[in-house]
C-alpha cells in the first residue's frame, strides 16, 4: 500500500503538483520574506491538496484492484455483445470516452444488460468494432469488469496457436470466440493466468481438455468437401484493415510528419466514425 501511494504521489506531483513545494522551499530559502509570504500560505495549500489528492487516487487503485483480484478468482469468465456506442463528449488524455451498452450472457446467471463508460483508445478500438468484450461477472451482484485482453484473443487482435506435440501440428484458432472462450475458462477454472504463451505440458489433465477443444474446433474449420460438377468456390471479399491498425499507422504518419495536423484529425475523424 505504501509503494502504490509512493508511486501516486510522485505522479501527482509531476503532473503539477510540484509547484506547492517548489514555493515553501523559496519562501524558507529566502529567509521568511514578507513580501514572499503569500509563497507559504499558497505552498502550503497546493502540498495539502497533494497529498489528499495522492490518497484518493490510492485509495481508488486498490479498491479496483481488489475488486479485479476478486473477480478474478471468484467470477465468471462471460461473454458481452456490444448493442450500442455512444458518445460522451468526454475526453481524457485527448481520447474519447464512449458509452458502452453491453447485452451480458454467461453460465451460472441470468442475462441482463448494462452501461458502462470507457476510454476508447487505440488499442480498445478494435474489441469496439468488434461489438463483442469478454466480461468477468460476479453472478451475485452482477458486478462485472471488462477484460480487454482477453477480449482482444477473442477478437481475433492476437494470434491464438495452439500446438500440439501428438499430432505434430501447430492449430489457428485466431479470431474464433466459441472455442477459445471455452479455452479461456478452463485456464480460468485451472488458475492458468493469460500470458502470450501458455505452456500446460506439466499438467496432462488440462492438456487434454484443451486439446479436445482444438482439434473439435479445427474439425469444425475444415471446409466440407465440394459437391461433384460444382462450380470454383468464389473468392471471399477482401477484409478491411481493422481500425486499430489504421490508427496506429496514422500516428506513425504523424510522427514522421508525412501529414499535418490538420489532415492527421480530419483522417482520424473519419476513421472513428465508422465504428
Amino acid at each position: 500500500m505504501l509503494a502504490r501511494y509512493l508511486k501516486t504521489q510522485l505522479l501527482v506531483l509531476l503532473c503539477g503538483g510540484l509547484v506547492g513545494p517548489i514555493f515553501l522551499v523559496v519562501y524558507f530559502t529566502l529567509g521568511l520574506d514578507n513580501l514572499l509570504q503569500w509563497m507559504l500560505y499558497v505552498g502550503l495549500l497546493i502540498t495539502v491538496a497533494d497529498v489528499l489528492i495522492a490518497l484518493a487516487l490510492t485509495n481508488y487503485g486498490a479498491k479496483s484492484a481488489a475488486k479485479s483480484a476478486e473477480l478474478e478468482q471468484h467470477g465468471v469468465l462471460a461473454l458481452a455483445q456490444i448493442t450500442g456506442l455512444a458518445e460522451t463528449g468526454t475526453r481524457i488524455n485527448e481520447q474519447p470516452v464512449v458509452k458502452v451498452s453491453l447485452h451480458i450472457a454467461g453460465f451460472g446467471f441470468l442475462p441482463f444488460d448494462s452501461q458502462d463508460r470507457v476510454i476508447a483508445n487505440v488499442t480498445r478500438l478494435g474489441n469496439l468494432t468488434a461489438r463483442k468484450v469478454v466480461v468477468l461477472v460476479n453472478p451475485t451482484t452482477q458486478e462485472y469488469q471488462i477484460d480487454w485482453e482477453r477480449s482482444a484473443l477473442v477478437n481475433g487482435l492476437m494470434p491464438a496457436q495452439f500446438t500440439v506435440a501428438e499430432d505434430n501440428r501447430t492449430y489457428d484458432l485466431s479470431g474464433q470466440a466459441g472455442p477459445l472462450m471455452e479455452i479461456l475458462q478452463i485456464l480460468k477454472a485451472n488458475g492458468v493466468p493469460l500470458n502470450r504463451m501458455v505452456d500446460i505440458r506439466s499438467n496432462p489433465a488440462l492438456r487434454q481438455q484443451i486439446q479436445a477443444v482444438v482439434r473439435r474446433a479445427a474439425e469444425q474449420q475444415s471446409p466440407a468437401a465440394q459437391p461433384a460438377g460444382a462450380g470454383p468456390i468464389p473468392a471471399a471479399p477482401p477484409v478491411q484493415q481493422p481500425i486499430a491498425e489504421r490508427l496506429q499507422e496514422l500516428e506513425a504518419l504523424r510522427a514522421k510528419g508525412v501529414v499535418t495536423d490538420e489532415e492527421y484529425n480530419s483522417r482520424r475523424a473519419q476513421i472513428i466514425s465508422e465504428i
